[in-house]
């Protein structure tokens, strides 16, 4: 299994100079001042407040994420302060990080705002798939759904012929995700995404997890963290709900993986059947 620190700082690698030319976003620094003020021995949701509400438009932003119907239900926060006491810090920064991401990386090209619209839903997927079934954090779930495929974008700009090689890999019934983008691009994207995790101080599990959230037979690898694990497992199952609300009639991906993932979750057919029932009710109740 590939270390994620040493993708970043291996000088062995044979690709190394291509992927350094890939341009990797810089971490913002209002989500450095947030992560220095969440690492505290004790984090002020007064101190958090004012970092946030520092960024006008980003503030302006969260309150109306914050105020949806996926994550604020009947309670409606009219400011930044209101907003950590209903929902709590972790998931509001959470939130915050997923704006800062849009903004940074970009959404100004078409396919680049249908990337963030999928992304945005596969993370609400991975929330409600981690309260219902009590697994890990909400708010890391969160940042994982955001994040995962973050790769995407940063290929499409250093490569010319990369949304080809994207729609081909999407639709391999039987490879692996990152093969066809290992085979025509020396790197792959999940490789590029776990850079940009480490690059702007998320968690080691989010990393790892972005890293392999392709690669299902890490669901059988006992060696890797069971955080990583459950990560893969339920972006698979996100990943089926998404498919089914867009109408599609099955999955490639959770074809390759699907087995893995309800095994290690200790999920039965019914199960599953239920969970993609329920997110499918989710996705149409937030209009």
């Amino acid at each position: 299994m590939s270390n994620p620190a040493a993708l970043a700082t291996s000088s062995d690698d044979p690709v190394d100079a291509l992927i350094k030319s890939i341009r990797i976003p810089p971490r913002p620094s209002l989500l450095a001042d947030l992560q220095r003020e969440l690492m505290s021995e004790d984090p002020s949701p007064a101190t958090i407040g004012r970092i946030i509400a520092s960024d006008v438009g980003m503030s302006g932003a969260l309150l109306k994420l914050a105020n949806s119907s996926f994550y604020g239900g009947k309670r409606k926060a009219k400011s930044i302060e209101q907003a950590i006491l209903f929902l709590g810090i972790n998931q509001v920064a959470a939130l915050m990080t997923g704006l800062l991401a849009r903004r940074t990386i970009g959404a100004d090209h078409a396919s680049l705002a249908s990337f963030w619209d999928l992304s945005t839903r596969r993370a609400q997927a991975m929330v409600y798939l981690s309260r219902r079934l009590r697994i890990g954090e909400a708010d890391v779930a969160h940042t994982f759904g955001l994040f995962c495929d973050t790769g995407v974008p940063l290929l499409m700009q250093r490569f010319p012929g990369y949304a080809a090689t994207f729609a081909d890999a999407a639709n391999d019934p039987v490879r692996p995700f990152t093969a066809l983008e290992d085979e025509r691009h020396n790197t792959n994207h999940a490789a590029i995404g776990c850079l940009l995790a480490r690059n702007w101080g998320l968690s080691s599990e989010v990393a790892w997890a972005i890293l392999h959230h392709q690669d299902y037979t890490v669901l059988e690898d006992e060696a890797t963290d069971d955080a990583v694990r459950a990560l893969v497992a339920l972006s698979l199952l996100a990943e089926s709900a998404i498919q089914q609300y867009q109408g599609h009639g099955g999955s490639l991906e959770w074809d390759k993986g699907g087995a893995r993932a309800s095994a290690y979750l200790g999920l039965s057919d019914d199960d599953i059947t239920d969970l993609l029932d329920e997110l499918h009710d989710s996705f149409h109740g937030e209009h």
